[in-house]
């Protein structure tokens, strides 16, 4: 009798529950870079770096920024002198900049992230290639389902260190490193310059 009466108790709490519902709303598509992969100068959490989506675009195109044109990227449709589409939005960085557009409804996109007099680095490292005489370290993240496909690659630049960050998920443009790769090219060309 007392099992009788303990399973119609938990009968009954069961149907209870199951007429609970949770409120909210589904949560937005993180912006592209959100928490950035590299080091942090002064901070310990990735999480740190500013928003890119709600950080102004601050400034003009200089420095490491204006080495980089539109028509080095193999995204179609923009002119060289058309600007990035952000400017100076991660201030734990000497200079932050990023090119963003979309291809049938996928956002992709290249972003750098230079320090002046020490290099960035990144904690986990897929390999590494050398580029014109320059040490390029790598991150494959293509297989990682928490984040878009992406390549993360760092160098030592001018002096200081060059973060560079590939995201692309539409697979149009060939692998995501091949694209950073040839960024890490263009800007290894244009150090002096």
């Amino acid at each position: 009798m007392r099992r009788m009466v303990l399973l119609l108790a938990v009968l009954v709490l069961v149907s209870g529950c199951a007429r609970t519902t949770v409120g909210g709303s589904p949560v937005a598509q993180a912006p592209l870079d959100a928490g950035s992969p590299f080091d942090q100068e002064g901070s310990t959490d990735p999480s740190s770096s500013e928003d890119p989506s709600s950080a102004p675009i601050d400034g003009e195109v200089q420095g490491v920024c204006a080495k980089l044109k539109w028509t080095d990227l193999p995204y179609p449709g923009a002119k060289a002198e058309t600007p990035p589409t952000q400017i100076n939005y991660d201030s734990t960085f000497d200079q932050s900049c990023r090119w963003t557009t979309k291809i049938d409804n996928v956002e992709v996109g290249v972003s750098l992230r230079f320090r002046e007099g020490r290099q960035i680095t990144i904690e986990r490292t897929t390999g590494d290639w050398d580029v014109k005489g320059h040490k390029v370290t790598y991150l494959d993240r293509t297989g990682e389902q928490d984040v878009e496909p992406s390549c993360v690659l760092v160098v030592p630049y001018a002096g200081g260190g060059l973060g560079i960050i590939i995201i692309d998920s539409s697979g149009k443009f060939g692998t995501v490193c091949d694209q950073g790769r040839k960024v890490a090219e263009v800007m290894i060309d244009r150090e002096t310059s």
